[in-house]
């Protein structure tokens, strides 16, 4: 099975990716997803908010799928292939699967692109001490479980983190008839959308404690409850300070980890601070022919920006697989300083001849919340953009074009930081 482009991962990067591709004309398009229906994380999103920026219009997480989706279907070009599992990928451009209809299959492609997605981090991996019990769950395992078996969970829920998912169930299960009793954010600044915060949390009268972790689960056969303590500028809590909360469930939203495995095994350059492949402007990894976009190269807060970056990788992946990309360019390094965490693309392709359609959109997150900064973005004394900001968070994506009348002040290094 041979195609243009191979695309690991059915979610919104995958099917933007797809539609993409088709739209600059590659000929031969597979979309492999290992869930049993194409959408990724969407389908157990049923919560409004997605799709303003991509589709103009707000719409649910299956809204948002079912339309991405429909761009996709009635095109030849494009196959979709479900319950089906990427065991490896090779550096020749193979994709080696499995599916209970035709077992083990070998796909080559002329290019590659990863849009696996995300996972959630558990509880072994920030180590909460005390019993194990039943009732501890990851914040999106809860969604799923209610959302789309129609199971709940418990009845009297704490919430550990401030992530968004997190919030979003913390009304979920108050719509539910549960009792939502309070949500506990180690950082001193919550990690979520502004909006979140105010709608799943303020709106219902849930109690936010910032500063504040887990020091003890409580229970046998179930959670009775939980104790809580401050905690200090290292994180450490602060012995005298501790409290309990009686609840049944405990929900964790403590983070999200792109899903790696397959670009760990092709030797692909990583990016520590994201955990995600090291890309350039079209989304192109270190490994020529493999491209990644969405939450597999860093977390995004909203989908839109994943289907953006997904649509700018199917782009260049089609062209490459026609032959039409540039093997002549220079590489020009982006660094994040002066308050800036992490900024994709890590670096710049910039071909001898740029074409009339190049653009360069830098996604970025500060290291913690300030207010009335400036961005800059500097290469050499050459200041590529100036962008003030009444408020930078953590929690909430930055996304600036460079214009293209500076492109040909961009030297060996680009700066992205706040002044």
């Amino acid at each position: 099975m041979l195609y243009d482009v191979v695309i690991v991962g059915g979610g919104p990067a995958g099917l933007s990716a797809a539609y993409s591709a088709w739209k600059n004309g590659a000929k031969k398009i597979v979309v492999i997803e290992r869930d049993r229906e194409l959408g990724g994380i969407l389908q157990q999103c049923i919560h409004n908010g997605f799709g303003l920026h991509y589709f103009k219009e707000e719409l649910t997480g299956p809204g948002f799928a079912h339309k991405a989706i429909e761009l996709i279907q009635d095109k030849p070009e494009i196959e979709t292939m479900v319950d089906t599992m990427v065991l490896d990928v090779l550096k020749n451009h193979t994709v080696i699967a499995v599916n209970p209809q035709q077992g083990l299959i070998t796909i080559e492609g002329k290019t590659v692109i990863l849009t696996m997605g995300c996972r959630e981090r558990t509880r072994g991996a920030i180590r909460i001490p005390g019993e194990r019990p039943a009732g501890v769950f990851t914040a999106g395992a809860a969604q799923r479980m209610v959302n789309m078996e129609g199971y709940l969970p418990g009845h009297k829920i704490v919430i550990l983190g401030s992530g968004d998912i997190g919030l979003i169930m913390a009304r979920r299960m108050s719509l539910e008839g549960c009792k939502v009793q309070a949500c506990l954010e180690i950082c001193p600044f919550s990690n979520g959308l502004t909006r979140n915060i105010v709608q799943c949390l303020n709106d219902f009268d849930i109690p936010l404690y910032l500063s504040h972790t887990i020091v003890k689960i409580h229970g046998e056969e179930r959670v009775t409850g939980i104790t809580v303590a401050k905690v200090d500028e290292r994180m450490t809590p602060i012995p005298g300070t501790e409290f309990d909360i009686e609840c049944d469930t405990v929900l964790l939203s403590v983070g999200l980890i792109p899903e790696n495995e397959l670009s760990r095994g092709l030797d692909l350059d990583m990016y520590p601070l994201t955990t995600g492949p090291m890309v350039d402007q079209h989304r192109e990894t270190s490994l020529k022919g493999f491209f990644a976009a969405g939450n597999v190269v860093h977390v995004h807060d909203l989908v839109d920006f994943v289907a953006e970056e997904a649509i700018i990788a199917g782009k260049y992946a089609a062209l490459q697989a026609q032959g039409l990309t540039s093997a002549d360019v220079r590489t020009v390094k982006v660094n994040a300083i002066d308050g800036v965490r992490t900024c994709v693309p890590q670096r710049v392709s910039l071909p001898a001849e740029i074409p009339a359609d190049e653009s360069i959109k830098l996604y970025m997150r500060v290291g913690a919340p300030q207010r009335k900064v400036k961005l800059v973005i500097k290469s050499g004394e050459n200041i590529l953009l100036s962008k003030p900001l009444p408020v930078a968070k953590p929690s909430e994506m930055i996304a600036v074009e460079i214009p293209k009348a500076k492109f040909g002040l961009i030297g060996e290094e680009i700066s992205v930081g706040l002044a």
